[in-house]
């Protein structure tokens, strides 16, 4: 069963007329994923894919019947562009846009709490349930159905260890990327409960890197799992106080370190795998 997004998703892209949405657009299109409409202010009336595009996202909801929002609007403006997506009754949100400021992400996660929506992102690949629908910008060449959950705070990595475990024979039921920046919506432990409650995921891969302590928080949940859980830290050799990459990982007054992860993980039962093409291995050993 797929976790949060599945064939029954009415997508809307707000963007859609610049040239990642556009681009994105097709790309999720050419997977089934029903987008349903578009929304870029000024621009309603036009048809972008035979998609139609909307001055509003009250419009989007009420015509449509639109249900989730992918973001590729501009940092400055991105806040608001959540803000009136939830307000218009849109209740899971993936927020693309990279660089938007942490007091605006304070406000997207507060007004999605507030709401009762889920907020992916901001700086997310976003999500795909593999054979079902994709929102964001995956690569989904590399996916393939099947029982693995996967939650990562880094894209390139997820398509990565996809790619190993996909081609070990390892199918996932939906892999989702919370995001990079400091301030996030979704959590590991969000994603975490879900998986151990949907029935058909039957092990989850958790993706983390230094910085911050969400990986920490997460060993505390999977301490009292069912469910297997498989673990893979990047940023092992990341010197402390240098930024990796995104903007929330970075060692600073020794918290958020490697050590300390991995520690945590294995603490609470997780196997860790110290590359990335050890993931399959290690589920390998769980006779699934």
């Amino acid at each position: 069963m797929a976790v949060i997004l599945d064939e029954t998703a009415r997508v809307v892209v707000q963007g859609i007329t610049g040239q990642q949405g556009l681009f994105h657009t097709k790309r999720m299109l050419a997977y089934g994923t029903k987008v349903v409409a578009g929304v870029t202010p000024s621009k309603g009336g036009q048809a972008i894919e035979n998609v139609p595009v909307y001055n509003t996202l009250a419009e989007a909801v009420q015509e449509q019947g639109a249900n989730v929002s992918c973001l590729f609007v501009p940092a400055r403006l991105a806040k608001d562009a959540a803000l009136e997506a939830m307000d218009a009754g849109i209740k899971v949100v993936v927020a693309i846009t990279e660089h938007i400021p942490v007091h605006d992400a304070m406000e997207m996660v507060d007004f999605a709490r507030r709401r009762e929506a889920v907020l992916i992102g901001p700086n997310t690949f976003g999500i795909i349930s593999p054979g079902k629908s994709k929102v964001g910008i995956p690569p989904d060449q590399y996916f393939k159905p099947g029982p693995i959950g996967i939650v990562a705070r880094s894209g390139t990595l997820t398509y990565e260890i996809v790619a190993n475990l996909t081609e070990a024979g390892y199918g996932q039921s939906t892999v989702v990327g919370m995001g990079g920046d400091r301030v996030v919506g979704l959590s590991f432990i969000d994603m975490l409960q879900r998986f151990e409650e949907d029935p058909e995921s039957k092990a989850v891969v958790l993706i983390g890197e230094i910085g911050g302590n969400a990986e920490e928080e997460a060993a505390e949940y999977i301490k009292d799992m069912s469910k297997p859980v498989i673990a893979y830290i990047a940023g092992k050799n990341a010197p402390p106080g240098k930024r990796m990459g995104h903007a929330g990982a970075i060692i600073e007054r020794g918290r958020g370190t490697f050590q300390s992860k991995v520690n945590a993980l294995k603490a609470a039962g997780a196997l860790v795998a110290e590359l990335p093409f050890q993931v399959p291995e290690l589920l390998r050993t769980l006779k699934l």
